[in-house]
């Protein structure tokens, strides 16, 4: 079994199993060998809600279908899923939708991939509502080291990418860390060893570190 080391990435990698795929719930076509997640990421949800009337019915429409994917044993992750203040969905949806999805990842047993863009006080709101036991990952974080500060005491993991704020990396505990490429076409490699020089230690060390961070995260008993 490969351990994933890229956690979000919307490439399929030239070898099955050393990344997470990011799939919508329309594109999710598991390969032999592969690691996914699945979820309604927030651009996707839109404003209309088809057939159905308020919001408990639009998140009806939107989710219908996604608990018998992320029950699937390649997926890994519910997710991306997400707030975003930049997205069309009205912001009430948007949150009605991420908690769904929230609740499935608690339902399910796995962990939680999120997109957040200019919504930090949603967020945590929700997460103080519902108190998950799985971890809740912040992919793509390009936040200050102050925002680093106030997601570790809320209980959350970062993941970093190709863009960051040095300082913010450099103030992540080991455990609490991941490193993705999401969209980047910089290899996960290449990744690695930036954050390694940033934080002061060989590709190795940080390798190892976060081979173990995804097993307890992706891959708990």
């Amino acid at each position: 079994m490969n351990i994933p080391v890229d956690i979000h990435t919307h490439r399929l990698p030239q070898v099955p199993g050393t990344a997470i795929a990011n799939c919508y719930p329309e594109t999710f076509s598991p390969q032999s060998g592969g690691w996914y997640s699945v979820g309604i990421h927030p651009w996707r949800i839109g404003r209309s809600g088809g057939e159905h009337s308020g919001v408990e019915g639009a998140v009806a429409s939107r989710v219908c279908g996604l608990e018998e994917l992320v029950r699937h044993p390649q997926v890994l992750a519910v997710g991306e899923a997400g707030l975003d203040k930049l997205a069309d969905a009205p912001m009430d949806l948007q949150v009605e939708v991420f908690r769904c999805q929230a609740c499935l990842a608690e339902e399910v047993g796995k962990p939680l991939v999120i997109h957040l863009v200019k919504a930090v006080d949603e967020l945590l709101k929700v997460k103080r509502d519902l108190r998950p036991s799985n971890p809740w990952i912040i992919h793509g974080f390009r936040g200050k080291a102050a925002l680093v500060e106030e997601y570790l005491k809320h209980g959350f993991y970062l993941s970093f990418g190709e863009k960051y704020q040095e300082v913010a990396l450099c103030r992540v505990p080991a455990d609490r860390l991941f490193i993705e490429t999401d969209e980047s076409e910089v290899s996960i490699g290449e990744l690695y060893a930036r954050a390694a020089e940033v934080r002061g230690i060989s590709p190795e060390e940080l390798g190892e570190t976060l081979r173990r961070n995804v097993c307890k995260v992706f891959f708990k008993p």
